[in-house]
Formats: C-alpha cells, structure tokens, sequence
C-alpha cells in the first residue's frame, strides 16, 4: 500500500473514532500526524510541526479574545441594537445585511477570512440575541465573503487571474467575478428558505427592545463544556457572567432569581472603546494590511488593561476546543501536503484520458481539499493540472477555472476551514459540539452538491 494512501485511510479513521467516541477531533490529528509523519513520511519534529497554522491559531485567539471582551462590557449588545433600528424592525434583513458587508469588504481587496473575522462576531451575537439560527447566520457571512471573493480587485481575484496568465490560458476576469457572485448568492437564498428565513419574514417587524425584557437574556443555549464559562457552571456569555455592563452589574442569576438584562440603548466609556476598538480591527486589516489576529489581541490587552473587571472573565471565553480542533487537522493536512499526497491525488485525476471527467473529478478533489486546507493553494496547484486537458481544446478554460474557484470556495463554510473555524469560535452561547456537527453535515452537502452543478452550468456549456 502506498505511503499517500496510508495516509488518507488515516485521516478517515480520524474521523470515525472522533464521530464515535466523541474525542476532539484536533488532539487526534495531532497524533495521527506525529504517526504517520514518523513512521510514514519520515518527518521529524520539525517537519510535522511546519503545518502547523500558527497565522489561523492567532487569529481564532486574537478575534475570540477581543469579541468576548465586546460581549462582557455590552459592546455587541449596542451593536444589535442599533442593527434591529437601522432595518426597522425586520429582523429578516439582518443575514443579508451581513451577506452584503461580507461580500463587500472582499470585493474591495480584504481577505475572506479577515472579513469573516470582522463581521462573524457581531453577525452570531445578533442572532443569538434574535433566536436566528446561527448556521442560517453563520453560513450567510461566508457566503457573502466569497461573493465579492473574485471581484477583479480583490485578492483572490487577482492571485487566479494571475496563475491564469502565468499558464496562458485565456482568461474572463467579469465571468469570473460573476460566476462566484451568483453562485453564492444562489446558495444563500437556498440556506435562508431552508434554515429558517420564513419564519424570520413571518415575524415581520419587532421593536427594537423586544428581545431584551426581563427574562429573554436568561434563555440561552447551554454552551459546550468548557466554553464560554468563567468558573464551574457559570456561564458568561452575552449579558451573563459577573462583571459590569454599562455600570449595571450583571451577576450569575440564583435559583428562584430573574437576571437584570443590562441597558443596551446608550454608550459608556467602555463600549466607546471597544467600538473604536472594532473600528481600528477593520483599519488596520484592510488599509494597512496588518495581521488579524495580532492586530486584535493588541486591543484586546489595551481593553483588558484599561477595564479589568469587564475583561476579566474574556481569557476563559476563547474558544480553546475549537483552536485545538483546528489547529490539529490542519497540522495533519500540512503533513499530507509535505508527503505529498495531495498532488499524489491531484496528477492521478489529471491523467485520466476524458476531459470531461477528468474536470468534474479536479472539481471534487479542488472541494475536498479546500475543506480543509488553503481555497487559494489549491487553486494554484489544480489549474496547472488542468492544462493539459484544456489545451486538447475539448473544455472551456474560462469555465474550467470558473467551476475550480467555486468549488474551491464555497466549501469554506467547512469547519475545519478559516472561515468556518471563525463562525465557530465567535458563535456566543451555543453548543459548540452540535454547531460543529451541523457546520460539518452542511459542509459536506456543499462538497457533494456545488462541484456537480459548477461542473455542469460552467464546464460542459463549454465558457470560453
């Protein structure tokens, strides 16, 4: 048996034992990637460890951090507030309205995940607060990213246009710009009648204060063990936890208590930091182009330094399960990558003597693999790939590349990808097990579902 194949057959037991046995997922690829990175690759330390996703790991801390501390002081409270004001009550607005900032900030040149780093936090706090389900919200964020994703402008845009060129293919910078757009936006009309849009529109328009009467705040999701909890059995996540929240202090209700929801209409001191804060996050990351995470956790200390007792609890609530789940696949996807198997996968597919096949198989493997690893790499490495088949002249290049960039994208809602791993670690007060669940059963209905239907609207009509 080959080393390539030891190591997919690997990664599928990974997955059974974690699925069965309900073992983080992260701590056994971390040991599945010292196995086989050992006895297989022959990897040493060092080796394994280059996969490791030091840039993801300070981002899912830094964002985590910061929008933790925006929860404690009432920041993101404000924020939906003014959100429910700003649409006049109707609450079903509010995942486009999040699909359209997403989308938008990509357009103009940020990075999907820096835009979902941005938006994500504030875009679950809502939907918590509303009752909006947070995969319906979730997965309009990373949608919304990857519409704007190949804007001739943007930075994925610019990095496949630019391999296009370099293979001298012949290129549609509009076509591929739209193609993402319409493909994304189809999707999220098809995610919002299917996860609960209707009922939102049949709610029609609420007041702005209705979710916060006495007793709504106390109804929450019981979050997953270990998360989001400032001591034992105490949960801290919006509007709980001890501290204070605009000078009202905000205890842990007792048995037999009703929780005081804090005041979410008017600014203090600290909410105005923390939103200059979020205002500087977006700045820094998308006219200075500085890292996400370290940019966040620098606020973040400013924060905690200069109100102590609103950030005191905001370490506790960091998502650690969920770096450790993701920090450890990808480690496991870097030794793949390293031993590789991915390219092993990726020049077995491009062999094949059917063109048509042999796109609709680039198409899956482009999912698959971006599910899990970097959307862009492996765009990079699939469309050299394609050229031969494409220059038999059988396929549409500007199609071809086209049904990659959507394969290769839409699947970032995954988990195990930046942008889901982001919408995972920033979803307040629910059970991380169960939305991991449903983020990966969705993950993987997109993987089954978008190649196919990319493949056959762009590839087989033959574009370009």
């Amino acid at each position: 048996m080959s080393p390539e194949l030891v190591s997919i057959l690997v990664l599928v037991v990974v997955f059974v034992i974690a699925t069965t046995r309900s073992v983080n997922m992260g701590a056994l690829a971390f040991a599945a990637a010292f196995v086989v990175g050992e006895l297989v690759a022959d990897l040493d330390a060092d080796g394994i460890f280059a996969g490791f996703p030091g840039d993801l790991f300070v981002v899912l801390v830094g964002v985590t951090y910061l929008f933790a501390i925006a929860r404690a002081n009432g920041t993101t409270d404000w924020l939906v507030h003014a959100a429910i004001r700003l649409v006049r009550g109707r609450v079903a607005l509010i995942p486009w309205v999040m699909f359209a900032l997403t989308g938008t900030l990509t357009a103009i040149g940020a990075v999907s995940p820096a835009a979902v780093a941005i938006v994500a936090p504030i875009a679950l706090s809502f939907a918590t607060r509303y009752r909006i389900s947070p995969l319906l919200m979730g997965t309009m964020v990373v949608h919304g990213a990857q519409a704007g994703g190949f804007s001739p402008i943007s930075i994925y845009g610019t990095i496949v246009n630019g391999i296009v060129a370099r293979e001298h293919l012949p290129g549609n910078e509009l076509a591929l710009f739209l193609a993402s757009l319409f493909a994304n936006l189809v999707i999220a009309a098809v995610v919002f009648i299917l996860f609960g849009g209707r009922a939102l529109w049949a709610r029609g328009a609420v007041a702005a204060d209705a979710a916060f009467d006495t007793g709504d705040s106390a109804k929450k999701e019981p979050a997953a063990p270990g998360e989001g909890t400032s001591g034992p059995g105490k949960a801290t996540g919006t509007g709980t936890g001890t501290g204070r929240a605009g000078g009202t202090a905000v205890a842990a209700p007792e048995k037999g208590t009703v929780e005081t929801a804090p005041d979410t209409s008017r600014l203090t001191p600290a909410r105005i930091a923390t939103l200059a804060a979020l205002v500087a996050l977006v700045v820094a990351v998308l006219v200075f182009d500085l890292d996400a995470g370290l940019t966040a956790i620098s606020l973040a200390v400013v924060l905690s330094a200069a109100w102590p007792d609103d950030s005191r609890a905001a370490v506790g609530q960091i998502a650690w399960s969920t770096v450790l789940l993701i920090c450890g696949v990808l480690t496991y996807v870097g030794v793949l990558d390293q031993m590789g198997t991915i390219k092993w996968a990726g020049e077995g597919v491009g062999g094949i003597g059917v063109p048509l096949l042999a796109a609709v198989l680039l198409c899956y493997i482009g999912a698959l693999v971006s599910a899990f690893a970097s959307s862009v790499g492996i765009m990079g490495a699939l469309i050299p790939l394609a050229v031969p088949f494409l220059a038999q002249g059988e396929i549409g290049a500007v199609g071809m590349v086209a049904a990659l960039a959507v394969s290769a994208t839409v699947v970032d809602v995954s988990p195990f990808s930046t942008n889901g791993a982001l919408v995972l670690a920033a979803a307040p007060d629910v059970d991380r097990e169960r939305f991991f669940r449903q983020l990966m059963v969705y993950g993987g209905i997109v993987v089954a579902v978008v190649p196919a239907v990319a493949w056959l609207v762009m590839v087989v009509p033959g574009w370009g």
